[in-house]
């Protein structure tokens, strides 16, 4: 059903925020790949909550098992099992609230669809999801990068009202807001802080940059790389809107501004993002997500109770003040599995052959 994510490169997740433990299946990996736990530690690191003042002071080991499809540290072709058990789950700061509707979270439509809830932060719809996506993001971006050079960048591109002045990927990776702009990092920390005494959240967005994809990958009409890259993004908690390439800023541009000119050496601009006809050209891949503000406030606000009672919900216990500040590694994450996967699939049509490159343009 839903749980699963991908057609040759298929990962399916399984687990509740408070849980005894989350999973995933990754199923269609090719063997030989160099495989272990550690493989994981970076990618993990950067989603881990409890990093600064900044983001849910929910402390997770996040240690992961690899239960099978590994032996001898190298991927044997068979379905991957990884296991990470839940160390610091707080069920009762949702005691109070169990059988009450959050407005701004999926309490209510859970209810609806299937007539019960895990309300412990709830459950399955919890952004504790995302830690097997990052697991399986990283396997999909060790492949990447071993049998085609592919990287990838990711970096929080807005904070509330607030963009960078310059961006620089690099700096992101050194600051608590994974932020391109390291000149900006103390003015948004204290603009962080008041957000968060107030018991109130702000929405972000994060950008993903991917260099070294060839082009020829994704396939016309209903498989589009761009069609794939926005459905992915879109289904990690809290995106509202996906852009791809100049993507609604594209709407107030000219052609003969937007179209991307071609002479013998390349493309000669990048609005398109890196896809043109659902297939990559062989530039940069450049999208970008937007996050709603968590609705996990201090705050009261109307609703109703699971009896429809008009009730108050004040959410108490551990939330992130921006939840995109974790989240470029997700994003990362789902960009790689789309891309791994539209890569099998361009190897079982096409071979391994790609007839026209360009060297890679920005």
């Amino acid at each position: 059903m839903s749980n699963r994510f991908g057609n040759l490169l298929c990962v399916t997740t399984f687990g509740e925020s408070h849980g005894p433990a989350m999973g995933c299946v990754i199923d269609g990996c090719p063997p030989g790949l160099t495989l272990s736990e550690a493989d994981f530690a970076e990618d993990l690191a950067r989603r881990r909550t409890g990093a600064s003042r900044h983001t849910s002071q929910r402390r997770e080991s996040d240690t992961p098992e690899i239960l099978s499809g590994v032996y001898q540290g190298v991927t044997t072709g068979t379905p991957i099992a990884v296991l990470i058990r839940n160390t610091d789950a707080r069920s009762r700061d949702y005691q109070a609230i169990a059988d009450q509707f959050r407005p701004g979270h999926a309490d209510f439509t859970y209810q609806a669809k299937y007539g019960t809830r895990d309300p412990r932060g709830g459950g399955r719809s919890s952004a504790r999801e995302t830690v097997m996506r990052v697991v399986a993001g990283a396997v999909a971006k060790k492949w990447l990068q071993q049998q085609h050079g592919i990287r990838f960048e990711s970096f929080v591109c807005q904070i509330g009202p607030h963009v960078p002045g310059v961006v620089d990927p690099q700096a992101a990776l050194v600051n608590a807001l994974q932020w391109p702009d390291a000149a900006q990092v103390p003015e948004l920390e204290q603009f962080l802080d008041s957000v968060r005494k107030a018991g109130d959240s702000v929405g972000g967005s994060v950008e993903v940059r991917v260099h070294g994809v060839p082009s020829g990958w994704g396939q016309p009409v209903y498989g589009k790389l761009d069609a794939l890259l926005a459905s992915a993004l879109m289904s990690i908690n809290a995106v509202k809107g996906v852009d791809i390439g100049d993507g609604f800023a594209s709407a107030g541009q000219y052609g003969s501004e937007h179209r991307d000119a071609i002479a013998t050496t390349g493309f000669q601009s990048n609005h398109s993002g890196g896809v043109l006809g659902g297939i990559s050209t062989g530039q940069v891949i450049r999208c970008r997500a937007a996050f709603k503000p968590t609705s996990s406030l201090r705050i009261p606000v109307d609703s109703i109770s699971a009896q429809g009672e008009p009730v108050q919900v004040v959410t108490t216990g551990r939330h992130d003040p921006c939840v995109a500040l974790r989240a470029p590694i997700i994003c990362e994450a789902m960009t790689a599995l789309v891309l791994m996967d539209l890569a099998l699939a361009h190897r079982a049509q096409c071979g391994d052959v790609l007839p026209f490159q360009f060297s890679e343009q920005s």
